[in-house]
């Protein structure tokens, strides 16, 4: 399925959507990747949804593992704050159906301001593309059919 006709070379843009791979900026890629409107498409080592670690998504977010002091629940600091330039909300394409990442997985990105949004894999890669159009700090992870079975 073609998603996009024309496409802004300076930004990433899914272009194109099949059963065996995912075109972005018209380049095919047959394995699961993921990326933001600029910069890098980055292989990604998930084979299926229900693979997804909270360590997956923290990469994903360009975030850094986190130490947290098992008592830090005890101090009156602030809740949690969204790490500069992180982004506003990662989208998650888990093949040919949605697939609800467990809240256990999520609950730490969400703590801190980014939103967390599973669907299908071409709905993602629609929705990547509206949001990227808009100029919004998104960042979408892609499964393709065949790998997320």
């Amino acid at each position: 399925m073609q998603l996009q006709s024309e496409s802004n070379p300076a930004l990433n843009t899914v272009t194109a959507f099949r059963d065996d791979h995912i075109e972005i900026n018209e380049t095919p890629y047959a394995h699961a990747v993921y990326f933001a409107p600029e910069g890098e498409i980055h292989e990604w080592k998930v084979s299926s949804a229900s693979d997804i670690t909270t360590a997956d998504l923290r990469a994903i977010a360009g975030l850094k593992e986190e130490k947290r002091d098992p008592m830090a629940f005890l101090d009156d600091a602030a809740a949690p704050q969204k790490p500069a330039g992180a982004p506003e909300v990662i989208l998650i394409g888990t093949g040919h159906k949605q697939y609800l990442l467990p809240a256990r997985v999520t609950a730490p990105l969400l703590n801190v301001g980014i939103g967390i949004e599973s669907m299908s894999t071409q709905a993602a890669a629609r929705t990547y593309n509206i949001l990227m159009s808009e100029g919004r700090r998104v960042v979408v992870a892609l499964l393709p059919y065949k790998e997320s079975a």
